[in-house]
């Protein structure tokens, strides 16, 4: 697999990949899996290709809940949102408020290329869902995963381990974070930033993988999601394309994505 055309893909073999006989394989111990989990800043493991877990207690109970037990999911229903007893979103109030900066220290003489690539990405979850992301620039300057004037923090980032990564509505303010990789500039094939964006930021929405619910596409995360329409769409822009999508083009909003996302932010 090669890095570049599986970037939303690096690091899923953290909870196996390989469609219904994964389940068959030997489970790794903590140790071994925490020595394979991919270590960003501030105290975050990345799992999954894209999303933050925080700290190794967080690391934990993700093995602990979802990778010791071998539990695979075989539903194959469609849009799914992060499930822990409740759906994990944002409060209609915030949903309409997301503010964010866009490091302008970091990105350097790409700062206007990721300004205009999340405006355009933002657009197309606001234009279906009941959402509103603000570009708060007067943050730029000082953009860091402290900066408490904004919801999250987009920042540029040289790690080799993905090529964007994300966090979902129920994370502190330190992992609250879009991380984009200097890859991230490069060829990507198909995918343009704009749809890698997309991608991120239907899990700041909320949003699992929507492959995790069918065996069958090779890459089992876990079941801590609730379907939101009833179709499996294999299309979906949060369906990594490699574990068996059928996305040949850049990552977009389908009508199945849309559908789920009305449902979730009416």
């Amino acid at each position: 697999m090669r890095k570049l055309s599986m970037a939303l893909l690096a690091g899923v073999a953290l909870v196996g990949c390989g469609g219904p006989e994964a389940s068959e394989s030997r489970i790794p111990t903590f140790e071994e899996f925490q020595a394979e989990a991919i270590q960003d800043e501030g105290n975050v493991f990345v799992v999954n290709g894209d999303e933050a877990v925080e700290g190794v207690e967080g690391l934990r109970a993700y093995y602990d809940n979802f990778v010791a037990n071998g539990d695979v999911g075989t539903n194959q229903d469609e849009l799914a949102v992060y499930y822990i007893g409740g759906d994990i979103k944002w409060s209609a109030t915030q949903a309409r408020n997301l503010t964010y900066c866009v490091s302008s220290s970091s990105f350097g003489s790409r700062y206007s290329t990721v300004v205009s690539a999340m405006n355009n990405a933002a657009a197309a979850w606001e234009a279906t869902a009941n959402v509103n992301f603000v570009h708060s620039s007067s943050y730029d300057s000082n953009c860091t995963a402290s900066q408490t004037g904004v919801l999250f923090d987009v920042r540029q980032t040289t790690t080799t381990s993905y090529v964007a990564r994300a966090f979902f509505p129920n994370s502190s303010r330190s992992a609250r974070n879009v991380l984009i990789s200097t890859s991230a500039f490069t060829s990507t094939g198909a995918w343009t930033l704009t749809g890698v964006l997309r991608h991120e930021l239907g899990h700041v929405l909320g949003f699992r993988h929507e492959h995790t619910r069918s065996t069958s596409s090779g890459c089992y995360e876990d079941n801590q999601w609730r379907a939101l329409t009833s179709t499996y769409d294999r299309a979906s822009v949060m369906h990594y394309p490699q574990c068996n999508g059928t996305q040949t083009g850049d990552l977009v909003l389908t009508s199945l994505d849309k559908s789920g996302a009305r449902s979730l932010y009416p």
